[in-house]
């Protein structure tokens, strides 16, 4: 008996992003903060925002505690348009402010071409920054937008890179 092979037809998705995300817990606090924030995510994504096509749970690793998503979105301006809403916005704000004893990473790629992430205080190298020269995310490396070659686009930041990096921004200084 021959196995079942499959493929899919994606012609119909020529703007489609997929998008891996984590938090991994880094200080015991962390956790706290991992299992206050999955109900949110939760719940965020099973509202159906415009443009999400699928939404997958994943764990990366039990120790240390490591959990993401896969997610799959029409087009990049969908995926851009619901990070600037609520609550995205406002999650990403205070992980910014403070990361709560965890670290953040997304890795993008599209449809296209191309591919962009960022690893906010993941502590360990992972992903893309396992092989690839790793960077400060400033200047044109801030924005996910212009990372992933769209251009300057015209969504406002959830937090402009001087607001950032100012003393009292909350980030580097």
């Amino acid at each position: 008996m021959n196995v079942d092979r499959q493929t899919v037809d994606l012609s119909g998705y020529p703007e489609l992003v997929v998008v891996y995300l984590g938090m991994r817990v880094r200080r015991l606090r962390g956790m706290a903060r991992l299992l206050g924030l999955g109900p949110q995510i939760q719940a965020s994504w099973q509202e159906q925002p415009d443009g999400l096509l699928l939404h997958e749970n994943l764990i990366w690793s039990l120790l240390p505690p490591h959990a993401g998503m896969r997610q799959y979105w029409r087009d990049y301006e969908s995926l851009e348009r619901w990070t600037r809403s609520e609550p995205h916005q406002r999650w990403w704000r205070e992980f910014l402010r403070d990361s709560g004893g965890t670290g953040f990473w997304h890795e993008a790629y599209f449809m296209g071409g191309g591919a962009e992430a960022v690893y906010d205080d993941v502590g360990t190298a992972l992903g893309f920054a396992r092989f690839a020269p790793v960077q400060p995310a400033r200047g044109a490396m801030f924005s996910g937008r212009r990372r992933a070659g769209r251009g300057d686009g015209t969504a406002p930041p959830v937090i402009a890179e001087s607001d950032y990096y100012a003393p009292g921004g909350g980030g580097p200084r």
